[in-house]
Protein backbone atom coordinates (compact mmCIF):
# COMPACT_ATOMS: atom_id res chain seq x y z
CA UNK A 1 0.00 0.00 0.00
CA UNK A 2 1.19 3.43 -0.86
CA UNK A 3 2.76 5.33 2.24
CA UNK A 4 0.76 8.39 1.46
CA UNK A 5 -2.94 6.34 1.90
CA UNK A 6 -2.00 3.64 4.67
CA UNK A 7 -3.20 2.54 7.91
CA UNK A 8 -1.24 5.17 10.06
CA UNK A 9 -2.30 8.08 7.48
CA UNK A 10 -6.29 7.02 7.54
CA UNK A 11 -6.34 6.39 11.29
CA UNK A 12 -4.78 10.10 11.97
CA UNK A 13 -7.08 11.61 9.51
CA UNK A 14 -9.78 9.47 11.67
CA UNK A 15 -8.47 11.05 14.78
CA UNK A 16 -8.55 14.52 12.60
CA UNK A 17 -12.00 14.33 12.20
CA UNK A 18 -13.54 12.99 15.54
CA UNK A 19 -12.10 16.12 16.82
CA UNK A 20 -13.71 18.64 14.27
CA UNK A 21 -16.57 17.09 14.47
CA UNK A 22 -16.57 16.32 18.41
CA UNK A 23 -15.47 20.11 18.66
CA UNK A 24 -18.52 21.30 16.61
CA UNK A 25 -21.00 19.42 18.65
CA UNK A 26 -19.69 20.73 22.02
CA UNK A 27 -20.01 23.82 20.64
CA UNK A 28 -23.46 23.37 18.93
CA UNK A 29 -24.83 21.57 22.40
CA UNK A 30 -23.18 24.67 24.26
CA UNK A 31 -25.30 26.98 21.76
CA UNK A 32 -28.41 25.18 22.17
CA UNK A 33 -28.87 25.53 25.52
CA UNK A 34 -27.87 29.04 25.63
CA UNK A 35 -29.99 30.26 23.36
CA UNK A 36 -32.58 28.36 25.26
CA UNK A 37 -31.93 30.24 28.71
CA UNK A 38 -32.24 33.62 26.52
CA UNK A 39 -35.75 32.42 25.60
CA UNK A 40 -35.54 32.02 22.03
CA UNK A 41 -37.73 30.54 20.04
CA UNK A 42 -37.49 26.42 19.22
CA UNK A 43 -38.86 26.99 15.69
CA UNK A 44 -35.74 29.29 15.34
CA UNK A 45 -33.71 27.73 16.84
CA UNK A 46 -34.00 24.67 14.23
CA UNK A 47 -34.43 26.43 11.43
CA UNK A 48 -31.04 28.98 12.55
CA UNK A 49 -29.21 25.17 12.80
CA UNK A 50 -30.60 23.67 9.75
CA UNK A 51 -30.25 27.00 7.94
CA UNK A 52 -26.74 27.08 9.42
CA UNK A 53 -25.80 23.12 7.93
CA UNK A 54 -27.33 23.77 4.88
CA UNK A 55 -25.00 27.18 4.33
CA UNK A 56 -21.89 24.90 5.08
CA UNK A 57 -22.49 22.45 1.38
CA UNK A 58 -21.45 25.19 -0.61
CA UNK A 59 -17.89 25.58 1.10
CA UNK A 60 -17.47 21.65 0.82
CA UNK A 61 -18.07 21.25 -2.72
CA UNK A 62 -15.14 23.81 -2.64
CA UNK A 63 -13.39 21.97 -0.28
CA UNK A 64 -13.65 18.52 -2.56
CA UNK A 65 -12.36 19.99 -5.46
CA UNK A 66 -9.24 21.54 -3.67
CA UNK A 67 -8.83 17.51 -1.83
CA UNK A 68 -9.32 16.29 -5.49
CA UNK A 69 -6.70 18.62 -6.85
CA UNK A 70 -3.93 18.10 -4.69
CA UNK A 71 -4.90 14.17 -4.61
CA UNK A 72 -2.35 13.11 -7.44
CA UNK A 73 0.58 14.30 -6.28
CA UNK A 74 -0.59 14.32 -2.26
CA UNK A 75 -2.81 11.19 -1.94
CA UNK A 76 -6.51 11.60 -0.27
CA UNK A 77 -5.68 11.50 2.97
CA UNK A 78 -3.24 14.72 3.67
CA UNK A 79 -5.73 16.76 1.95
CA UNK A 80 -8.54 15.56 3.83
CA UNK A 81 -6.66 16.09 7.03
CA UNK A 82 -5.52 19.48 6.06
CA UNK A 83 -8.74 20.90 4.73
CA UNK A 84 -10.67 19.33 7.41
CA UNK A 85 -9.10 21.89 9.99
CA UNK A 86 -8.16 25.12 7.34
CA UNK A 87 -7.17 25.83 4.09
CA UNK A 88 -8.38 26.44 1.01
CA UNK A 89 -7.14 26.03 -2.89
CA UNK A 90 -4.99 28.93 -3.15
CA UNK A 91 -2.93 28.48 -0.47
CA UNK A 92 -2.86 24.52 -0.32
CA UNK A 93 -1.27 24.25 -4.25
CA UNK A 94 0.55 27.08 -3.88
CA UNK A 95 2.61 25.66 -0.11
CA UNK A 96 2.77 22.18 -1.82
CA UNK A 97 4.45 23.37 -4.94
CA UNK A 98 6.64 25.67 -3.70
CA UNK A 99 7.44 22.85 -1.14
CA UNK A 100 7.77 20.17 -4.16
CA UNK A 101 9.88 22.74 -6.58
CA UNK A 102 12.30 22.96 -3.67
CA UNK A 103 13.14 19.16 -3.96
CA UNK A 104 13.34 19.73 -7.69
CA UNK A 105 10.40 17.37 -8.38
CA UNK A 106 9.23 17.75 -11.79
CA UNK A 107 5.13 18.26 -12.47
CA UNK A 108 4.99 19.44 -8.39
CA UNK A 109 1.41 17.95 -7.44
CA UNK A 110 0.55 16.55 -10.79
CA UNK A 111 2.67 13.62 -10.37
CA UNK A 112 2.71 11.12 -7.34
CA UNK A 113 5.40 11.88 -4.72
CA UNK A 114 7.19 8.85 -3.92
CA UNK A 115 9.78 10.29 -1.38
CA UNK A 116 8.37 10.27 2.01
CA UNK A 117 11.01 13.23 2.95
CA UNK A 118 9.41 15.20 0.35
CA UNK A 119 5.56 13.88 1.38
CA UNK A 120 6.37 15.50 5.10
CA UNK A 121 8.13 18.84 3.79
CA UNK A 122 4.83 19.21 2.15
CA UNK A 123 2.75 18.51 4.89
CA UNK A 124 4.73 20.82 7.14
CA UNK A 125 5.10 23.70 4.88
CA UNK A 126 1.24 23.11 4.27
CA UNK A 127 0.42 23.28 8.05
CA UNK A 128 2.97 25.53 9.47
CA UNK A 129 1.61 28.28 6.96
CA UNK A 130 -1.70 27.48 8.34
CA UNK A 131 -1.16 27.77 11.57
CA UNK A 132 0.60 31.60 11.62
CA UNK A 133 -2.53 32.81 10.60
CA UNK A 134 -4.49 31.12 14.41
CA UNK A 135 -1.29 32.22 15.98
CA UNK A 136 -0.55 36.09 14.75
CA UNK A 137 -4.48 37.03 13.83
CA UNK A 138 -5.63 37.49 18.20
CA UNK A 139 -2.58 38.75 19.25
CA UNK A 140 -2.05 41.48 16.26
CA UNK A 141 -5.16 41.56 14.23
CA UNK A 142 -6.70 44.65 17.16
CA UNK A 143 -3.74 46.56 16.82
CA UNK A 144 -3.88 46.24 12.59
CA UNK A 145 -7.52 47.33 12.72
CA UNK A 146 -6.99 49.93 14.38
CA UNK A 147 -4.24 51.53 12.48
CA UNK A 148 -5.47 50.58 9.29
CA UNK A 149 -8.81 51.94 10.12
CA UNK A 150 -7.28 55.55 11.32
CA UNK A 151 -5.78 55.37 7.77
CA UNK A 152 -8.60 55.01 6.09
CA UNK A 153 -11.36 56.32 7.84
CA UNK A 154 -10.50 59.55 6.34
CA UNK A 155 -10.40 58.11 2.76
CA UNK A 156 -12.88 55.57 1.53
CA UNK A 157 -12.59 55.29 -1.92
CA UNK A 158 -9.20 54.31 -0.81
CA UNK A 159 -10.58 51.74 0.99
CA UNK A 160 -12.35 50.26 -1.59
CA UNK A 161 -9.45 50.38 -4.07
CA UNK A 162 -6.96 48.71 -2.16
CA UNK A 163 -10.09 45.53 -1.08
CA UNK A 164 -9.95 45.67 -5.05
CA UNK A 165 -6.78 45.48 -5.97
CA UNK A 166 -5.89 42.53 -3.73
CA UNK A 167 -8.86 40.46 -4.91
CA UNK A 168 -7.88 41.47 -8.77
CA UNK A 169 -4.47 40.46 -8.00
CA UNK A 170 -5.11 37.01 -6.85
CA UNK A 171 -7.63 36.49 -9.58
CA UNK A 172 -4.67 37.94 -11.95
CA UNK A 173 -2.38 35.22 -10.36
CA UNK A 174 -4.88 32.22 -11.15
CA UNK A 175 -5.23 34.02 -15.09
CA UNK A 176 -1.56 34.23 -15.94
CA UNK A 177 -1.07 30.79 -14.94
CA UNK A 178 -3.52 29.44 -17.26
CA UNK A 179 -2.56 31.86 -20.37
CA UNK A 180 1.26 31.39 -19.66
CA UNK A 181 2.77 29.18 -17.02
CA UNK A 182 6.17 27.47 -17.83
CA UNK A 183 5.58 23.34 -17.37
CA UNK A 184 7.89 21.06 -17.57
CA UNK A 185 8.61 20.03 -21.44
CA UNK A 186 8.69 16.12 -20.40
CA UNK A 187 5.40 15.91 -18.75
CA UNK A 188 2.07 16.66 -20.28
CA UNK A 189 -0.62 18.91 -19.08
CA UNK A 190 1.23 20.69 -16.54
CA UNK A 191 1.94 24.10 -18.30
CA UNK A 192 -0.25 26.75 -20.12
CA UNK A 193 -1.98 25.14 -23.20
CA UNK A 194 -5.36 24.20 -24.84
CA UNK A 195 -6.92 22.76 -21.67
CA UNK A 196 -5.73 25.18 -18.50
CA UNK A 197 -7.04 28.18 -21.03
CA UNK A 198 -10.21 26.05 -21.71
CA UNK A 199 -10.46 25.54 -17.67
CA UNK A 200 -10.64 29.57 -17.49
CA UNK A 201 -13.00 30.10 -20.21
CA UNK A 202 -15.43 27.45 -19.04
CA UNK A 203 -14.81 28.56 -14.86
CA UNK A 204 -15.58 32.36 -16.35
CA UNK A 205 -18.55 31.66 -18.30
CA UNK A 206 -20.12 29.34 -15.82
CA UNK A 207 -19.68 31.93 -13.02
CA UNK A 208 -21.13 34.58 -15.00
CA UNK A 209 -24.36 32.27 -15.59
CA UNK A 210 -24.60 30.85 -12.11
CA UNK A 211 -24.30 34.71 -10.57
CA UNK A 212 -27.08 36.18 -13.04
CA UNK A 213 -29.47 33.04 -12.21
CA UNK A 214 -29.08 34.09 -8.55
CA UNK A 215 -30.35 37.31 -9.23
CA UNK A 216 -33.23 35.75 -9.73
CA UNK A 217 -35.98 35.78 -6.52
CA UNK A 218 -36.29 32.10 -6.30
CA UNK A 219 -32.47 31.26 -6.95
CA UNK A 220 -31.08 33.64 -4.51
CA UNK A 221 -29.40 30.50 -2.98
CA UNK A 222 -27.51 29.60 -5.67
CA UNK A 223 -25.21 32.22 -4.62
CA UNK A 224 -23.61 30.12 -2.19
CA UNK A 225 -22.82 27.73 -4.74
CA UNK A 226 -21.98 29.85 -7.80
CA UNK A 227 -17.98 29.42 -7.29
CA UNK A 228 -17.80 25.56 -6.07
CA UNK A 229 -20.14 24.80 -8.84
CA UNK A 230 -17.79 26.62 -11.82
CA UNK A 231 -15.20 25.07 -10.09
CA UNK A 232 -16.47 21.03 -10.67
CA UNK A 233 -18.36 22.41 -13.68
CA UNK A 234 -15.20 23.64 -15.51
CA UNK A 235 -13.26 20.29 -14.37
CA UNK A 236 -15.73 18.21 -15.80
CA UNK A 237 -15.88 20.23 -19.25
CA UNK A 238 -12.17 20.16 -19.41
CA UNK A 239 -12.39 16.48 -18.83
CA UNK A 240 -14.59 16.18 -21.45
CA UNK A 241 -13.28 18.13 -23.78
CA UNK A 242 -9.74 16.55 -23.98
CA UNK A 243 -11.98 13.20 -24.30
CA UNK A 244 -13.40 14.96 -27.89
CA UNK A 245 -11.04 16.76 -29.29
CA UNK A 246 -7.52 15.22 -30.81
CA UNK A 247 -4.89 14.58 -28.38
CA UNK A 248 -2.17 17.07 -30.67
CA UNK A 249 -4.85 19.77 -30.05
CA UNK A 250 -6.28 19.00 -26.97
CA UNK A 251 -3.02 18.70 -24.96
CA UNK A 252 -0.97 21.72 -27.36
CA UNK A 253 0.93 23.70 -24.62
CA UNK A 254 2.82 27.04 -25.39
CA UNK A 255 4.61 27.09 -21.77
CA UNK A 256 4.80 23.50 -21.57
Amino acid sequence: MDFKDDRFMTGLALCVVAFVIAQAVFFLVRAIRRAKKLGVDSSKIKNTVISSALFTVAPAIGIVATVLTLAAGLGYVLPWIRLSVIGNISYEVTAATSATDAFGLKGGIANPITDPEAFGTVAWVMTLGSIMPLILTPLFLKKIQSKVGKALSGNKAWADVMSAAAFIGLIAAFVARALAGKGDADIIGDGAGVLSLAALVFSIVLMLILSKLALLPKMKWLESFAMPLSMIGAMCLVMLLAQVLPADIAFLEWRG
